[in-house]
């Protein structure tokens, strides 16, 4: 499939926020992979798929998983991430993407995981920052981070600061994950 055609079935089954929330990710994702030397139109068609799924019922998003997809139980805690391995999932089998760096970067761009790539940070933190839908302000404190040394990772630490401050604002609950994730940024950032 072709972007245009990928653009129409989003536009379909996407809210139109959500929509506009993906055409901001791709376009910051392919911004972001430039500066990092990174392939821009992997970037591009990750950030495009990236919440493919994301408008699909907590029915829906179970059943393809229980059918498909090996998730572990403590990813299954909070069902705001369950649209990031089945996007991955429909990125393959609707779309035909079969790059393993897309795949993985859709797959984990909510949760994220240890020892993420620099391409898999990339999609993430545009999911985080693009210009469309998120708020000015932190998005302008993130790409500030960016421009340091280091600044991938001190940007990646700052989303996961405010992803923690969140959950726990609106009394969710965290996956173990997101806390180990936190605190090796931590290391890594301090170090």
């Amino acid at each position: 499939m072709d972007y245009t055609e990928i653009k129409e079935w989003l536009k379909e089954n996407l809210s139109e926020e959500r929509y506009f929330h993906t055409l901001g990710t791709a376009d910051c994702a392919k911004e972001l992979a430039e500066k990092f030397d990174l392939d821009t139109e992997k970037a591009y068609m990750a950030g495009l798929l990236h919440d493919c799924a994301k408008c699909f019922s907590n029915e829906k998003l179970l059943e393809i998983i229980k059918e498909n997809l090996d998730i572990e139980e403590a990813e299954m805690q909070n069902y705001k991430t369950l649209h990031a391995p089945v996007s991955a999932y429909y990125a393959e089998k609707k779309f035909g993407i079969t790059d393993s760096e897309i795949l993985s970067a859709i797959r984990w761009h909510t949760l994220g995981k240890l020892d993420m790539t620099d391409f898999e940070k990339v999609v993430f933190i545009a999911d985080k920052i693009e210009p469309n839908t998120r708020d000015k302000e932190y998005s302008d404190k993130i790409r500030t981070l960016l421009e340091e040394d280091n600044g991938l990772n001190k940007a990646l630490l700052k989303c996961y600061k405010e992803t923690i401050r969140s959950l726990v604002k609106r009394n969710l609950k965290i996956c173990l994950l997101t806390i180990e994730i936190y605190n090796k940024l931590q290391d890594i950032v301090q170090n």
